[in-house]
């Protein structure tokens, strides 16, 4: 078994798994901090990339090209814009696609590029035992598609055209981008968020109040699939 790499986009995603950690010697690189650790005998690097697209691709890059890790498991909380979604509940991605990608000036589908493609699968071995976790742990675990871009929504007329357009689930700001980086580095990856905003045009609201819980939710899920990994 590698290294497992767990990446969040906020200090606050990543602190509820660092508090469970030993061993753990901080790499500062490339502007940002990397923590080497252990987790019950499995070694794993923890970060968090900064809110954004570019910055969870940089990061994710490094974690796989600079620390060699070879699985990618996201931690993070995420927008609902499914009305089956509330605050507290966790969704995995099958698949993540950019929702603020956009040259259909040219007769491509939001979301597309040439030589790339609209949505990006995520592992599937990952997210049968999360599957399997859930089951045993007695957690309702949704999966769908979760939409990505550099804004944060709050307006529900953008929701709900990101939710008809890409049959979205919710909307965060890093998994599509990491997934690409994945994808393209043939990385296994697993995204799963927490919800700590919903789809009724209080989300500024919302997910200043829930951050903290939210993540703390999505960080002992992922916990639990490093045990399983």
């Amino acid at each position: 078994m590698g290294t497992i790499a767990i990446l969040g986009a906020m200090r606050e995603e990543i602190e509820p798994l660092l508090s469970h950690m030993d061993n753990i010697k901080e790499v500062n690189y490339a502007n940002n901090i990397f923590y080497e650790a252990s987790f019950k005998g499995k070694d794993v690097v923890v970060a968090y990339s900064k809110i954004g697209k570019v910055f969870s691709s940089l990061t994710a890059t490094l974690l796989i090209e600079k620390f060699g890790c070879d699985t990618l498991l996201f931690s993070g909380v995420a927008g609902a814009i499914s009305s089956d979604l509330k605050i507290g509940d966790l969704v995995i991605a099958d698949g993540l696609c950019q929702h603020d990608l956009d040259i259909t000036a040219f007769g491509h589908p939001h979301g597309y590029v040439p030589e790339g493609e609209v949505c990006i699968p995520t592992d599937v071995r990952l997210r049968e035992i999360a599957k399997d976790i859930a089951k045993a742990k007695g957690i309702e675990l949704k999966e769908g598609i979760i939409a990505t871009g550099d804004q944060f929504v709050a307006c529900s007329d953008r929701k709900n055209w990101v939710k008809e357009t890409f049959n979205a689930h919710a909307l965060e700001m890093e998994g599509a981008s990491v997934a690409v980086v994945c994808n393209a580095l043939n990385i296994p990856f697993f995204i799963l968020r927490a919800i700590s905003d919903t789809a009724d045009g209080s989300a500024d609201i919302d997910f200043d109040t829930f951050l903290d819980s939210s993540a703390k939710i999505s960080a002992g899920f992922i916990l639990e699939m490093v045990e399983r990994i």
